[in-house]
């Protein structure tokens, strides 16, 4: 009987211990890491559009990428165009730069910026190997700034990028670019 009542109690011991769940943490960047829809806009210092600067690159909305590094560390993450500001291969023409950008940048997370000052560009090399710049960055987070085209409120993202060696600064007359958009839903009705 002491032997039936010993693997009874371990039995539901057993099952009470498989039952427990164990939290999943996030990543140290999560306050700040996503998908968002960005337009890219060729701005003047104050941040406002020079003529003809709105979507400058002719690309439309795209998405882009914040990201936790390798580290994960709470200090640092990537940001990431994942090749769509890359001109060269947009328009199959060699003679455009390429603007990709995958950069590491210093965040703040409790005020929600981040920037970098002559960060590696880490993109991936495009077809026609044009440069890659190195870049200066100045970026925010506003939550619940947004509104996705369904009327519900959504982060907001702005990042100013400078390009080391911009060939078309300043004789197009802007000072630096403009990302900026909104947190992706994954809703097709906020496509």
């Amino acid at each position: 009987m002491k032997k039936i009542l010993f693997f009874a109690v371990l039995l539901a011991c057993t099952v009470f211990t498989a039952c427990e769940k164990e939290e999943i943490g996030g990543t140290a960047t999560e306050s700040m890491a996503g998908q968002w829809y960005v337009t890219v806009d060729a701005v003047d210092e104050s941040g406002n559009p020079i003529e003809g600067g709105e979507d400058y690159f002719g690309i439309g909305k795209v998405l882009f990428f914040t990201y936790n590094t390798s580290a994960n560390s709470e200090n640092e993450m990537w940001i990431d165009d994942r090749g769509e500001f890359d001109l060269a291969s947009a328009y199959s023409y060699g003679a455009y730069p390429s603007y990709s950008i995958k950069s590491k940048v210093t965040v703040n997370q409790d005020a929600l910026t981040f920037f970098a000052s002559n960060a590696e560009n880490n993109a991936d090399e495009n077809a026609y190997g044009s440069e890659l710049y190195n870049v200066d960055v100045e970026g925010k987070i506003l939550k619940g700034a947004g509104t996705q085209n369904n009327g519900s409120k959504a982060d907001s993202i702005v990042i100013f990028v400078s390009y080391k060696n911009d060939p078309w600064y300043p004789d197009d007359g802007y000072a630096k670019y403009k990302i900026s958009g909104i947190r992706y839903s994954g809703l097709v009705e906020n496509d």
